[in-house]
C-alpha cells in the first residue's frame, strides 16, 4: 500500500458511524424531492430540502426542459468560452439580469463554480477579501485561490467588520463578500450596516444570494432588493440549485465586471455550460416565481408559524428569521441520534455537526417549502418534540 492509500485508509469515522446506526449522509430518494418523498418504499416528510418554492417537480418547468431536450439534445459538449454557448443561455442571463436589476449576467455550471471563480479572479495579490466567518465553503475556496489577503469578521458583527476594515490599505481594493440569508444560521446580513461601511472605507460589496433568491425581496429577487439597496451592491450571485428548481449558478453585475469574469474566470472558462434543460428550468421557474407571489407569502406564513411553535416547546433557533430554521441541540451525538429516530417516524432532516460547526454549536436544519401544507409542519414539530423529550435534549442551553 502506498503512502497516499495508507494515510486515506485510516480515516475512518463514517465507518464508525455507521457500527453506532447514526450516519446521516447519502440517504438514498426514490422519488421526486416533493413535501413527501419515498425511501426504503415508504413516505417521509422532507424538512431537508432547499427547495424553498418547491418546484422541482412543477409540470411546467418539466415541460420546459423536456422541450429544451427536444430542441438542443442533452448537452453542450463544451465551455461556456469556446463552443459551449447556446441562444438559450444569453436568454436565461438577461432574464436573470433583468431579474437582480444589474446590466448583465453570467451564467456558471454550479453555484460553488460562481464563487470559486468569481471570488478568485476580481482582487489582486495586494487587495483585500473581507469574509463573515459564516460564509459558504465556496467562498471560502474562492478567497484561497485569489492570493489576496484575506480577513474574517465575526458573523454578522459590523463592528468586528470595522476593525478589519480599519487593517486595510484605503488605497487598495477592497470586496466585502457575505451570504444574503446564512445557510445553516437562517438570519439575514445586516446589509444595511454593511453598506455603510463600505461606503466609509470604499470597498465594494458581494452577496452570495443562493438561498436569498425565491424567498427575499420584490418577487423574490433577493437581498439587495429586500432592503431597497441594489445599487449599493457590486456583485449579486446566486444558485439554480434551491428555489429555481435546476442546477447551475449565475453572478450579476455592471457590464464591465461581467465582461471581465467572462475572460478571466477559470471556473467559467475551464467547466462545461448547463444543459439546455438546467437553463430551460430556470427560465421556467424564475416566470412561476414572478407570476405566483402567493407562494412567497405562503412560505413566509409557515416560517412564522414554525419558528413560533419551535420556540413556544423550548428549542432554541439562534437568531434565524427564515424559512431555514436552525434547532440547537450542542451535541454531536445527540443530534445525529434525533436525526436517525426521526426518519424512523417518518421524518427527513439534516444534522450539522462538527467540524462543520462547533461541538457545542451542532444543530438539526430544519427547513421548508412552499408547497408544505401546516398540517405536514404541525406533524414533524410534534414528532420532532417527542423525540427530542425522549433523547433528554430538551431543554437546550442558550448561548
Amino acid at each position: 500500500m502506498g503512502l497516499l492509500q495508507d494515510k486515506l485508509s485510516q480515516y475512518d469515522a463514517p465507518q464508525k458511524a455507521m457500527a453506532a446506526g447514526i450516519y446521516p449522509y447519502f440517504r438514498v430518494i426514490e422519488s421526486d424531492q416533493d413535501t413527501e418523498v419515498i425511501m426504503n418504499g415508504r413516505k417521509v416528510l422532507m424538512f431537508g430540502s432547499n427547495s424553498y418554492l418547491g418546484l422541482t417537480n412543477h409540470p411546467k418547468i418539466k415541460e420546459a426542459a423536456k422541450r429544451a431536450i427536444d430542441k438542443y439534445g442533452t448537452g453542450c459538449a463544451g465551455s461556456r468560452f469556446l463552443n459551449g454557448t447556446i441562444d438559450l443561455h444569453i436568454e436565461l442571463e438577461n432574464r436573470l439580469a433583468k431579474l437582480v436589476k444589474k446590466e448583465a449576467a453570467l451564467v456558471y455550471s454550479t453555484g460553488f463554480q460562481v464563487n470559486l471563480g468569481v471570488v478568485s479572479s476580481v482582487t489582486g495579490r495586494n487587495d483585500y477579501v473581507l469574509l463573515d466567518e459564516a460564509d459558504h465553503a465556496s467562498i471560502i475556496e474562492g478567497s484561497r485561490l485569489s492570493f489576496s489577503k484575506v480577513l474574517k469578521f465575526f458573523h454578522n458583527d459590523m463592528e468586528s467588520l470595522e476593525s478589519k476594515l480599519k487593517l486595510c490599505d484605503p488605497d487598495r481594493i477592497k470586496l466585502i463578500v457575505v451570504d444574503g440569508i446564512f445557510s445553516m444560521d437562517g438570519d439575514i446580513i445586516n446589509l444595511p450596516k454593511v453598506v455603510e461601511l463600505a461606503q466609509k472605507y470604499n470597498a465594494s460589496i458581494m452577496i452570495d444570494d443562493a438561498h436569498s433568491i425565491g424567498v427575499l425581496g420584490e418577487n423574490g429577487s433577493g437581498t439587495a432588493s429586500h432592503f431597497g439597496l441594489t445599487d449599493k451592491v457590486d456583485l449579486i450571485m446566486g444558485t439554480f440549485s434551491k428555489s429555481l428548481a435546476s442546477l447551475g449558478g449565475f453572478v450579476a453585475a455592471d457590464a464591465s465586471i461581467i465582461n471581465y469574469l467572462k475572460h478571466n474566470s477559470r471556473s467559467l472558462i475551464f467547466s462545461a455550460s448547463i444543459t439546455p434543460a438546467a437553463a430551460a428550468s430556470v427560465l421556467a421557474a424564475i416566470e412561476i416565481m414572478e407570476s405566483e407571489p402567493e407562494r412567497i407569502k405562503h412560505l413566509w406564513d409557515l416560517t412564522h408559524f414554525a419558528l413560533n411553535s419551535f420556540k413556544s416547546l423550548g428549542f432554541y433557533t439562534g437568531r434565524s428569521e427564515t424559512p431555514i430554521i436552525p434547532l440547537y441541540i450542542r451535541d454531536d451525538t445527540k443530534a445525529l441520534k434525533l436525526t436517525r429516530v426521526l426518519l424512523e417516524n417518518g421524518v427527513f432532516v439534516n444534522p450539522v455537526v462538527s467540524p462543520a460547526v462547533k461541538k457545542e454549536d451542532s444543530l438539526i436544519r430544519f427547513s421548508l417549502m412552499a408547497t408544505h401544507t401546516f398540517e405536514q409542519v404541525e406533524i414533524a414539530i410534534d414528532k420532532i418534540y417527542k423525540a427530542a423529550k425522549a433523547l433528554e435534549i430538551l431543554p437546550v442551553a442558550v448561548s
